[in-house]
């Protein structure tokens, strides 16, 4: 669940903050979209593996040493 709740928070900061970097940010800024997320990840329960699948494409494109690590 971390990781998802990570995914959907970096993606709403990016939407948010398109000239600032999620690695650089305060923690509480960070905490607080964290819990944006965790709110997103349970009023969609199950439609989320939709939004999830889409981020984790989009991450593995932003960052391709990531996905190879993982693999």
């Amino acid at each position: 669940m971390n990781y998802q709740v990570e995914l959907v928070a970096r993606a709403f900061y990016d939407a948010e903050h398109e000239d600032c970097l999620w690695d650089g940010e305060a923690e509480v800024i960070k905490q607080e979209f964290r819990e944006y997320a965790r709110n997103a990840i349970n009023l969609l329960h199950e439609d989320i593996g939709v939004l999830l699948m889409a981020l984790e494409r989009a991450a593995a494109e932003e960052h391709p040493e990531r996905s190879r690590a993982a693999a």
